[in-house]
């Protein structure tokens, strides 16, 4: 598969994400064991705080690959370049504003906005990137 420039430098800047995901889990894991696996937390969650942080973790692994999905799908959609753009910075926005949310509402409901804002962040760039998707029609 080629990807353009663009493609690449989104999801390039996606991929810098990973580890911080990767440390999340690590983070997570030390919580629900106790510090049996993983980093040790150094903090104690609620049930509710450990819920939501699982919530983020999760949503944060799944919607970094649909944002990696999304870069190469976009160099095939019928769209203006602006629209195009727009589409490939929501991705990564949505995945991070999304699983943001969670960890922040652990702690503030104020947080709840986040989630709402990667939400629409999300579902913009899918409809964006299927509508592109159809109107290419056939080569």
């Amino acid at each position: 598969m080629t990807l353009s420039r663009p493609a690449r430098l989104m999801a390039g800047l996606t991929l810098l994400t990973v580890p911080t995901i990767v440390y999340g889990g690590l983070t997570l894991l030390g919580i629900v064991t106790g510090s049996a696996h993983g980093l040790p937390p150094g903090f104690e969650l609620t049930p509710t705080q450990q819920a939501l942080f699982r919530a983020g973790h999760a949503h944060a692994g799944v919607l970094v690959i649909l944002s990696l999905v999304l870069q190469g799908l976009l160099d095939s959609a019928t769209l203006p370049e602006g629209a195009r753009w727009a589409a490939r910075i929501l991705a990564v926005a949505g995945a991070m504003l999304l699983s943001g949310g969670f960890f922040g509402l652990a702690f503030l409901p104020g947080f709840a906005t986040l989630l709402w804002l990667g939400a629409a962040c999300v579902a913009t760039t899918v409809l964006v990137t299927g509508v592109g998707l159809v109107r290419r029609g056939t080569p």
